[in-house]
């Protein structure tokens, strides 16, 4: 496989692909295999939508399984116990307060392929993510978001919790 570009990933985070690469190559792969099994058995391939669905299945989990391998391949893991808690950077938890509306929120910022921002994981390279970069406690800055330019302040600076 050709190198590709570097991702970098919390342990939890580059954990999470190794085991979906598991998941897909092993137990799904083996339900796949059960279902075409099943709909070859219903006879005439040729209008067989089951059979047709289950291929489908198939293609589309290979692709997945290819994708996840890339992925791994070029993944570089960030030592999180090397983290600098007094500046904001990959592998941080950040408390910031929207001086505007008193709002407090927390992130963790990770690697764009960990983003979930449900989650409260944003990636470095989202608007706030990149802004924060370099950031310390005390820290007032603005940024740039869809609905317009939200002041922030950087309450506290952290390790991300595995």
């Amino acid at each position: 496989m050709a190198k590709g570009k570097q991702m970098f990933y919390t342990q939890k985070g580059y954990q999470e692909l190794v085991d979906e690469l598991h998941y897909l190559k092993h137990e799904k792969r083996e339900k796949i295999k059960t279902d075409i099994a099943v709909a070859r058995s219903f006879g005439d391939l040729s209008e067989n939508s089951e059979y047709d669905e289950a291929r489908n299945e198939q293609a589309k989990n290979e692709a997945q399984i290819k994708e996840l391998e890339e992925l791994l391949e070029n993944a570089v893991i960030l030592d999180e116990s090397t983290v600098d808690t007094s500046v904001v950077s990959l592998g941080s938890r950040v408390k910031v307060l929207n001086p505007v509306l008193g709002v407090e929120v927390t992130y963790d910022l990770v690697g764009s392929n960990e983003s979930n921002p449900m989650e409260g994981k944003i990636s470095d390279q989202s608007p706030v993510g990149e802004a924060l970069i370099g950031k310390r406690a005390g820290d007032e800055f603005d940024v740039e978001t869809l609905s317009g330019t939200i002041r922030l302040q950087v309450i506290e600076v952290s390790r991300t919790k595995a």
